[in-house]
């Protein structure tokens, strides 16, 4: 990689954190992309450069975020694949990956939560799309554990591999808003023992 396109790219990554901060902090319309140059220590000029408008900045944001997450969950089922576990193993890897993902982009979860919740942006389309880059991460584990015996086929994956993704985002969200006390690895083992069905108390 030459060094114009190293320096695009750190610049596109300054743009992204600077951006999602600002939106999570006082919402996309109050957002200006002077504010968005002047957090990122670039000319606005700049910006334009890089992106047509606002509009496909915040597009290319979400497809940058969902992305790294995507990836995230991914070389988590990989690992714990290598490491000889089972499909839920990998799931039960994918959940502490995604908290970790969460704790280390709290911003771009809240925004992305918050404009799963919309329905009159320009970029609904683009958000239904990096929806679905993720959970088809978490559908293919589910799938493969039917595959293997360790699931029941009964199970229905596209809504199963949903509530997985939307447990660990709206825990992690209220972890780090109402209970930040909370070490990652009691809110990991919580969900974790959601997911292997220890909540009644019976083995």
């Amino acid at each position: 990689m030459d060094s114009s396109s190293t320096r695009r790219q750190t610049t596109r990554r300054k743009l992204f954190e600077a951006a999602v901060t600002l939106i999570a902090e006082q919402g996309f319309s109050s957002t200006t992309v002077d504010e968005i140059a002047e957090r990122a220590g670039v000319a606005k000029g700049t910006v334009y450069y890089n992106f047509a408008s606002k509009n496909e900045l915040f597009e290319e944001l979400l497809r940058h975020g969902i992305e790294l997450l995507a990836t995230s969950l991914q070389e988590a089922a990989d690992a714990s694949a290598d490491r000889g576990g089972t499909r839920v193993d990998a799931l039960d890897a994918m959940i502490r990956a995604g908290l970790d993902f969460i704790a280390r982009y709290p911003a771009l979860t809240q925004l992305y939560v918050a404009e799963l919740w919309r329905t009159n942006r320009a970029w609904q389309s683009t958000l239904m799309v990096v929806r679905e880059r993720a959970i088809t991460v978490v559908e293919g584990v589910l799938r493969e554990a039917v595959a293997g015996g360790e699931l029941s086929e009964d199970i229905d994956i596209p809504l199963t591999a949903s509530a997985l993704f939307g447990m660990v985002l709206v825990a992690a969200l209220d972890w780090q808003s109402y209970q930040p006390h909370r070490s990652i690895d009691d809110v990991h083992a919580s969900l974790s023992r959601l997911l292997q069905g220890r909540v009644s108390g019976h083995p």
